[in-house]
């Protein structure tokens, strides 16, 4: 994955091996402090605590995380709201150069972690540590994720949820025909919720073979004429505004959008 991820110009920085010994990542981090984590487990073959189905079947988008900076309180503030919530817990990595790398993380509701709702995370020693701009990216037009794009079932319930949790108010809901399917988004919120269209489309067939997880990125440019002039993508469009893509099939079906900056 790092090397398909390197072909089209986004060079992860590798971060070494999670405290659990079977699972390690790289990242690609951009400018505004978000990122893209690449996780694997380190025997190809082995089943991974986190994520086995996904890992195993190359599912590229599984999860997504937030950052907290009291994750106790956010815990309690879930479950206030009636959102189960495991943690928080303890973990750690230690990078290449040998630094340990401590943080926290919860769960909320009981499935894989991230799946629809983010699980969370605040660190323990400085993030600089954890994570930082890629030299592949930083000082570029590409400055961070506008989006996770979540596949679902029930729009409707889903966005409802979103609401009752954080008090997102909705946008939106149309269909996208280049995307095939429903996207649902919020006013102010990097997430956009994904129905398929139909029966016979990609969103529904990997919704059959991974449930409801993460689907695509959607990144932000700057200047969406230059990274079309830099990255190896086509143009297309994402909900009606003009996009660019890189192609799944050389990205081992990770689908990743960019569209500009909303002045």
């Amino acid at each position: 994955m790092r090397a398909v991820f390197a072909s089209v110009g986004l060079i992860a920085d590798y971060g070494g091996v999670h405290s659990n010994g079977i699972t390690h990542m790289a990242l690609v981090g951009f400018d505004d402090g978000s990122y893209i984590e690449l996780i694997s487990t380190v025997e190809p073959g082995a089943r991974s605590p986190w994520w086995p189905d996904h890992i195993a079947g190359d599912a590229g988008p599984c999860g997504w995380c937030a950052r907290v900076t009291d994750i106790g309180a956010e815990c309690d503030r879930l479950r206030s709201v009636g959102v189960p919530a495991r943690g928080p817990l303890p973990y750690h990595r230690a990078r290449p150069d040998g630094t340990r790398v401590e943080w926290d993380l919860a769960f909320p509701d009981d499935g894989p972690p991230g799946t629809v709702l983010p699980f969370l995370i605040e660190d323990r020693t400085p993030r600089a540590l954890r994570v930082q701009p890629s030299a592949s990216v930083t000082g570029t037009e590409l400055t961070g994720i506008a989006s996770v794009v979540i596949g679902v079932r029930n729009a409707a319930w889903t966005v409802a949820m979103f609401e009752q949790v954080y008090d997102w108010v909705p946008r939106v809901t149309q269909p996208d025909p280049a995307f095939d399917a429903i996207i649902s988004s919020f006013r102010v919120a990097p997430v956009s919720i994904a129905a398929p269209a139909g029966p016979g489309t990609w969103l529904n067939d990997r919704l059959n073979a991974f449930g409801e997880c993460p689907a695509a990125i959607i990144l932000r440019s700057k200047d969406l004429a230059e990274s079309a002039r830099r990255l190896p993508t086509t143009r297309g469009t994402w909900l009606g505004r003009p996009a660019l893509w890189f192609d799944p099939a050389r990205l081992n079906g990770t689908r990743i959008g960019i569209i500009e900056e909303e002045s």
